[in-house]
């Protein structure tokens, strides 16, 4: 499970800020305020507040256990496709470009990847961005995989 103890280890640690919004409370004079919604909402979403809020993840919104699923089937397809493209000796420039836009949008998947693989630490970032990321690296393989097979 290429994604699954790290999302369990993020989870964890969102659960930490479970009182979010009472570790976001200032006491003054007795008397305990908020900050502005706004400066909330941005607090919220730099600690990742909302994905312990909503319990979803990726831009599907799905569970853990799905999104889990999603990550390592893009993952796999971006590898194979990684793979394909060593193995080829003479692909047209737009194969070419569509490769390289693939190994840009998957950098944060292939990152996290290697970081699990040599059991180094995952900061929180890197999950955030591959949970941004996923959706695009997905379609920037789907779009390879459609080039080499024409």
């Amino acid at each position: 499970m290429i994604f699954g103890r790290q999302i369990k280890q993020k989870y964890s640690i969102f659960a930490s800020f479970s009182g979010c919004i009472k570790n976001l409370m200032i006491k003054k004079d007795s008397h305990f305020f908020a900050p502005s919604s706004l400066i909330l909402a941005m607090l919220f979403l730099l600690s990742g507040c909302t994905t312990v809020l909503n319990g979803r993840y990726g831009e599907y919104g799905q569970t853990k256990a799905e999104f889990t699923q999603y990550v390592e089937k893009v993952f796999k397809l971006q590898n194979s496709m990684t793979s394909e493209m060593m193995a080829i000796t003479d692909a047209n420039q737009a194969l070419v470009q569509a490769d390289q836009k693939m190994q840009e949008l998957c950098a944060p998947l292939n990152e996290y990847a290697a970081r699990e693989a040599d059991k180094l630490t995952i900061d929180i970032s890197l999950l955030r961005r591959v949970e941004k990321s996923a959706v695009a690296c997905d379609n920037a393989a789907q779009k390879v995989q459609a080039l080499l097979t024409h």
